[in-house]
């Protein structure tokens, strides 16, 4: 199903066909504020195993996200944060930020590094927001990648949709997306390490 959705006034009758979906163990790509993302409810362990199969990766090996709705939720699936780190993420979030983090026991075992860390998100657009919000808890967020070795992402809807309908439930429509995938930081310990520079900005993570 390609389905539309306004990126600045996401539809309830809409948002609330994702989530049934997502609650029934499906697979969707949705819009962030980066690139568009293959997802699911973190919570149904066939669904996660699914993004894996249409990733091409080994679950183990693979490096899924959280999404999460706000900066109280993200810190129901991580450990106690420093005063520093969190100001920095109260500063730059909701934003085109992943911050790797040390998982509690909130976090599924699907998700956590052999390091027991996780990469959580929080992105500035309302549509993963607030199917977060009606859902419950965080779905996963991985990017979608173009065959190209030019093109590094798909940003058309349309092209996802043709690309991809065979093997998810939905593809959201809310117009095109970026090519810049966000800015990732390792937080784990008390120093922050941008692990990849992207659509954030490194400046305000000082």
């Amino acid at each position: 199903m390609l389905l539309e959705v306004h990126p600045d006034n996401p539809g309830e009758r809409n948002i609330k066909i994702v989530v049934e979906c997502l609650l029934d163990g499906g697979v969707i790509i949705y819009p962030t504020d980066t690139v568009y993302a293959l997802g699911c409810d973190i919570t149904m362990v066939k669904a996660v195993e699914r993004v894996a199969r249409i990733k091409g990766v080994k679950l183990d090996k693979a490096n899924f996200s959280l999404i999460c709705s706000s900066l109280s939720q993200l810190a129901d699936y991580t450990r106690p944060i420093n005063n520093h780190i969190f100001r920095v993420m109260k500063r730059v979030l909701p934003g085109p930020y992943t911050f790797i983090l040390n998982a509690n026991n909130n976090v599924p075992r699907v998700f956590q590094s052999k390091k027991k860390t996780v990469g959580i998100r929080n992105p500035n657009h309302l549509v993963p927001i607030r199917l977060v919000e009606h859902l419950g808890n965080p779905i996963m967020t991985t990017s979608i990648h173009h065959e190209d070795e030019i093109i590094d992402y798909l940003t058309d809807p349309i092209d996802i949709y043709e690309r991809f309908n065979n093997l998810v439930d939905i593809v959201i429509d809310s117009g095109h997306g970026g090519l810049i995938p966000s800015t990732i930081v390792n937080c784990t310990t008390d120093e922050l390490i941008i692990v990849r520079e992207g659509l954030g900005d490194p400046g305000l993570l000082e």
